[in-house]
C-alpha cells in the first residue's frame, strides 16, 4: 500500500469517526430546515446533514484507499471542496442556512485543505513510482 493510500484510508476512518460522534453529540433533526445544530467536542457546530456529508466523505476515503490513483483523486477533490467550505465559513456561518460552517470550523476545514490537497500534489509531483509503473525508453544505439 502506497503513502497516498494510507492518507486515504485513515482520512476516511477519520471522517466516519467524526460523523458517528457528530451524532451522538445530539445534532438534531430539521424543524422546518432551520437544522437545530449540536456542538461536537464543544468547538465546532454539527447537524444531521453536516454529519452525512463526513460519513460521505469517509465512506469515498476508504473506497478510494484500495488505489493509488483513485486516493489522488481524493485527496485532491476533497482539499478542493474543504478550501471552499472554509473560504465559505469566512463569509458566512451557515451554507444555505441549513449547514453551520462558522467558528472554529473554519480553520478545522482551511487545515484539512491543505493537509488532503498537499497530500494530493505530492503523490502526484514527488512520490517515487514503482518499477511496475516506470515505462522504459528504448536504448539508442550509440
Amino acid at each position: 500500500m502506497l503513502s497516498i493510500q494510507r492518507v486515504a484510508t485513515l482520512s476516511g476512518i477519520t471522517f466516519l469517526a467524526v460523523s458517528a460522534l457528530g451524532f451522538a453529540a445530539g445534532a438534531g433533526g430539521h424543524p422546518m430546515l432551520n437544522m437545530h445544530t449540536g456542538m461536537l467536542l464543544g468547538l465546532f457546530p454539527v447537524n444531521v446533514l453536516h454529519n452525512a456529508v463526513h460519513m460521505l466523505f469517509g465512506v469515498w476515503g476508504i473506497w478510494a484507499g484500495w488505489s493509488a490513483r483513485r486516493s489522488v483523486v481524493y485527496t485532491l477533490a476533497s482539499g478542493a471542496v474543504y478550501l471552499v467550505l472554509a473560504i465559505c465559513g469566512m463569509i458566512t456561518p451557515s451554507l444555505l442556512g441549513i449547514v453551520p460552517l462558522g467558528g472554529y470550523d473554519v480553520v478545522l476545514h482551511l487545515l484539512l485543505a491543505v493537509a488532503l490537497a498537499g497530500a494530493g500534489f505530492w503523490a502526484m509531483w514527488f512520490a517515487p513510482t514503482t518499477a511496475t509503473q516506470r515505462v522504459e525508453q528504448p536504448r539508442r544505439a550509440a
